[in-house]
């Protein structure tokens, strides 16, 4: 079993192309795997390996300016969830696209997995799926609110749109592991709403500390890697992956006619043209020559 780790950490960063040659040397070496992200606001990633090499890496991440108190999630995968390590430079950790927006100033009132249940089935609470539409689709809270947004960055708009409906409620937020909702309830906050909370350590942290006899929870919970789901106990879930658009499969969606292995799914056949799918023909043709072979190929 692989040990998989999701971590996200605020705090700012001044040189940032000399933490990412040493980040990754050290996840190279320790045979980790995944993606790290780093910007001025902090780093966040997933990463998966040895129990023994993850533990080097999330030592080496401790000692990185202002993370010395890092908090992460584990889970774990039967095979690797990545093909290779990656540490990117980025203009933000999680991309909402708004400059005033800053997590260490202020964010919403933290609500353990254990309480979360008691807040959001409050008639006085609206909650609000800060997760892409996609996301959504295989699974969310009961009862919350999908503002049905392609990307984080179109959440700003949608409030802007839809605040009124919220008017004298408490807003409740969630998403996969916390990120966004530090970024989602400092917005908020400075958007003039009074009570804002939101779930800790993410629906990952309430499937995994949750009953599922206790559990609002609907679905599985959608994740960026190879394991594309997991439900209660994190164990890993039903749905594959469409390697066009990146979208989750159902064994359904796979029965579509317009379902192509490697190629396209019944939601993006029309997002790509001809040319597009041929390069994606040939990207499965030396996926399934290289699994023939023993080997692992990159884009797989």
């Amino acid at each position: 079993m692989f040990t998989v780790a999701a971590l996200y950490k605020f705090t700012p960063f001044d040189d940032l192309a000399a933490l990412q040659g040493p980040l990754a040397d050290v996840a190279t070496a320790n045979g980790v795997k995944g993606t790290l992200l780093l910007a001025h606001e902090g780093i966040n990633g997933t990463i998966a390996g040895t129990r023994e090499g993850v533990d080097m890496v999330l030592n080496h991440i401790r000692t990185m300016p202002g993370c010395a108190d890092l908090e992460w999630k584990e889970s774990t995968a039967e095979e690797m969830p990545f093909a290779r390590m990656k540490v990117r430079l980025k203009k933000e950790i999680v991309t909402m696209g708004q400059p005033n927006v800053d997590p260490t100033a202020s964010v919403g009132t933290y609500v353990d997995p254990e309480d979360w249940n008691a807040l959001i089935s409050d008639p006085d609470v609206a909650v609000i799926d800060t997760r892409n539409d996609y996301e959504v689709e295989i699974g969310t809270f009961e009862g919350a609110v999908d503002p049905e947004t392609r990307s984080f960055g179109e959440f700003p708009d949608w409030w802007k749109r839809n605040h009124n409906r919220f008017a004298g409620k408490r807003i409740a937020m969630f998403c996969t592991g916390g990120i966004r909702c530090e970024k989602s309830t400092n917005y908020l906050i400075g958007q003039g709403v009074d009570e804002v909370y939101h779930l800790k350590g993410g629906i990952l942290k309430y499937l995994e500390d949750v009953p599922k006899e206790e559990s609002l929870w609907h679905g599985e919970c959608f994740v960026f890697d190879q394991r594309v789901s997991v439900g209660h106990g994190l164990v890993e879930g039903d749905y594959d992956l469409c390697y066009a658009c990146r979208r989750p499969l159902s064994a359904a969606d796979k029965t579509h006619e317009d379902f192509e292995k490697g190629v396209s799914c019944a939601r993006c056949l029309d997002e790509y043209s001809d040319a597009d799918r041929e390069r994606f023909r040939e990207r499965q043709r030396q996926i399934e020559l290289a699994k023939a072979r023993g080997e692992t190929h990159i884009g797989g």
